[in-house]
């Protein structure tokens, strides 16, 4: 082992690994010492933006907490845990894999849904369902073909391969992801509330284990990685890159669910950004213990590795478990059965120290709460300034454009349109059964939804944001974010219990793309606290930017939500596809005449100036509940939200599935451009049959929520204004093949 690395380290290796030289300066005093190489590199990765959220955790204590179905809370696990009844709870978790899918995108994508997942199997639940959320640049550039093609691949081997149904998700594009796509994985499970195993250890004098797979170079000072800019120079920084083996990750699911079940376990860590070093800190700390790790006992998968590249390698697959003392061979026979690694490397102690030894020498000595969230890593309050383009987007005035005089062209146009087009060409490399429980397969619904089997209950899921509106109001927009999934969720027959968030924005020193990320978080403040849905976790995302002629240019400001919702009756399960010839077409909520931020007003006019859609959160909310209460009631048998595309869009997605048409009148009052491919918010389309008219009627009147007759579903062909916009097989001839097209020319 080299002697250089237990010198005493300078401040230009510490900046070098990341740090700034005051942060350096801040651990000499933490210490009472200068730290060594390997000490710096330790402080340098749980320092990291990534590990300690130091330029945004301020923000996210503003967010609520608590709510009616709350079990774990954020910050306490690996994931929020949240009561669905029965005796069961479901874990779940939303996190970004964007900078490694940047440079191998296969790879990166793979390791963000092994790594989402053990967040969840660690807290001793299986998981059960996943989704993804996904945003890459212009998609006539060969380079965001590449991107998309490694990123679907490398999601779509490892979840299959891992046996785990993708039931949901988005993608989108748009040239601010050109440099910096962002792929966000979202993985839920269910657990029996009395067997959550806890990522804390106590009990100086018990052993601790290293679990799952060996040690390698890959992924080492990953989460230092995580936390700087993609550049043209990124290429070099491929080894933080980790690399994935979900038949490996299946077996130690397998071993870890077996382990459950035993009394051995006192607590169990996911070795995910920053690998041991921050499994052993993070562990300690919560528990108010120590750790003496011997890091000649991991395992390596290369010979002669140096403790700081033991220390920070990410490689996956791996977890920390901290054993009850008498209890190791009920661990080595588990995974050894499982052919998986259980060494013992260590033991708690009461010192609440973390102290590191290679080939008998002590190669580290840190306090643990020094290095953790929440304790002794900076917390820093940046200083951010509304930008410029926010008042200049408000004076969008909709008479500055024309309308075009022939409708039915536009809405085909908008049909095949990258946002818009169906993401069959994606999800078709997804499977969706594995599992038996997805009921949304054959059953199109707004939200995921999974079988809870033993029950009469379901968990409806789903991840959203339109990332064009958060850029044009990040407050208002990220509302929006908030209420589409809860939309999304109530469409679906369910009611909202919480949400996971996943935070993409740009550099937290630049003072506008930190206040976006501050307008951010007070929009997901109101609109969680209305919908009762508290924030369970997520993660935080920064230095998703590009430089531009000198210029920094951040990413959209893309804070995505994954949201759970309940379904207390499966059988109460609303798709969302039309039923019945002569059933009526409702839209209930109130419309605006607003083309702001949409994507005819966006990517047809190419009008990119314009604040964010209409919306009134109040008016949201009684949308809601008044659509869940004709669900219950059965007053309804079809029900869809608008939202990308507008009115036009929601109701050819209602076709589809069936092959049935519609045949619409516009409000007379409003621009047809805008009654149709305006996306204002709080609004959704229903349909109801003949024999449940009067009832629904009834029901809407007493409700005092706005409602306007459409029209109704007829047997293919599309009408509005009595004009002619084609068949429904036309129309779904654009929208099933555009994407596809577009990605293989």
């Amino acid at each position: 082992m080299s002697e250089t690395l237990q010198k005493p380290a300078t401040v230009e290796q510490a900046v070098d690994l990341g740090l700034r030289a005051d942060e350096f300066e801040m651990i000499k005093d933490i210490l009472g010492r200068t730290p060594n190489f390997t000490e710096t590199a330790i402080y340098s990765v749980m320092w990291s933006e990534h590990c300690s959220y130091k330029n945004s955790i301020l923000w996210l204590k503003t967010l609520p907490k608590d709510g009616p179905h709350m079990l774990v809370k954020a910050g306490e696990e690996n994931a929020g845990l949240v009561d669905i009844g029965d005796g069961m709870g479901c874990v779940f978790k939303i996190e970004s894999h964007n900078h490694p899918s940047a440079l191998e995108p296969y790879q990166g994508a793979a390791t963000g849904v092994g790594g989402i997942n053990r967040d969840i199997f660690t807290m001793g639940a299986r998981p059960i369902a996943q989704l993804n959320s996904l945003r890459f640049g212009n998609i006539e550039r060969d380079r965001t073909k590449w991107l998309v093609k490694g990123v679907v691949k490398g999601i779509g081997d490892y979840g299959n391969a891992f046996g785990i149904p993708i039931v949901g998700g988005e993608v989108a594009f748009d040239d601010s992801y050109n440099t910096n796509p962002l792929v966000n994985a979202f993985s839920a499970g269910t657990i029996d509330t009395t067997k959550m195993i806890s990522a804390t250890a106590k009990g100086p004098g018990n052993p601790v284990f290293i679990v799952g797979s060996s040690t390698g170079k890959d992924g080492i000072a990953g989460a230092a990685f995580a936390s700087k800019d993609i550049t043209e120079d990124s290429a070099s920084d491929l080894p933080s890159v980790q690399v994935g083996d979900p038949f490996m990750e299946k077996l130690l699911l397998e071993a870890t669910m077996e382990l459950s079940e035993t009394d051995a376990i006192v607590g169990m860590q996911d070795m995910g950004a920053a690998g041991i070093t921050c499994s052993t800190c993070e562990m300690s700390a919560a528990g108010d213990v120590g750790m003496e790790i011997d890091l000649d006992k991991v395992p390596t998968r290369q010979l002669n590795m140096l403790p700081y590249e033991i220390l920070l390698s990410e490689s996956q697959e791996r977890m920390l478990v901290v054993v009850q003392k008498g209890k190791e061979q009920v661990v080595k026979d588990i995974f050894d059965k499982w052919d998986l690694h259980a060494e013992e490397i260590g033991v708690v102690t009461d010192t609440k120290r973390i102290r590191y030894y290679m080939n008998g020498a002590q190669v580290g000595d840190v306090p643990a709460e020094s290095l953790v969230l929440g304790g002794g890593a900076p917390q820093y309050e940046r200083e951010y300034t509304e930008p410029a383009y926010y008042k200049e987007f408000k004076k969008f005035d909709i008479n500055s454009i024309e309308q075009p005089e022939h409708l039915k062209v536009v809405a085909d146009a908008i049909l095949g349109m990258p946002n818009i087009a169906s993401k069959r060409w994606v999800y078709e490399q997804y499977d969706s059964m594995v599992g038996t429980r997805t009921m949304t397969t054959n059953v199109p619904s707004d939200a995921g939804v999974v079988n809870i089997k033993g029950t009469n209950k379901a968990l409806a899921m789903t991840v959203d944001c339109n990332s064009r509106y958060v850029n044009a109001d990040p407050e208002v927009g990220t509302m929006i974010a908030v209420s589409e999934a809860a939309r999304n969720i109530a469409c679906s027959g369910g009611e909202p219990s919480a949400i996971t968030n996943c935070l993409n924005f740009g550099n937290p020193y630049n003072p506008e793309s930190y206040w976006q990320f501050v307008g951010a978080i007070k929009g997901m403040s109101a609109a969680c606290l209305k919908f009762n849905t508290p924030v369970t976790g997520g993660n935080v995302s920064f230095y998703n930017q590009s430089v531009i002629n000198g210029v920094e240019v951040p990413v959209f400001p893309t804070p995505t939500i994954g949201m759970i919702g309940i379904l207390e009756d499966k059988n109460k399960l609303m798709s969302l596809d039309f039923k019945d010839k002569g059933d009526l077409i409702f839209l209930i909520g109130k419309y605006e005449e607003d083309i702001s931020s949409s994507e005819y007003l966006a990517n047809y006019h190419n009008v990119k100036a314009s604040p964010a859609p209409y919306f009134d959160l109040d008016d949201e909310y009684k949308t809601h509940n008044v659509v869940k209460e004709l669900i219950q009631a059965d007053r309804i048998n079809a029900a869809h939200d608008v939202a990308d595309g507008g009115l036009y869009v929601t109701l050819v997605e209602m076709s589809f599935p069936r092959s049935l048409g519609f045949d619409i009148v516009t409000d007379s009052e409003i621009r047809e451009d805008a009654f149709l491919f305006g996306e204002g918010q709080g609004r959704i389309v229903v349909t109801v049959s003949e024999d449940q008219e009067d009832l629904f009627l009834e029901h809407m009147v007493n409700s005092k929520v706005n409602f306007t007759l459409l029209g109704h579903v007829t047997k293919g062909k599309l009408v509005v204004d009595d004009e002619h916009f084609g068949f429904v097989n036309e129309a779904k001839e654009i929208y099933n093949n555009a994407l596809g097209n577009m990605l293989e020319n």
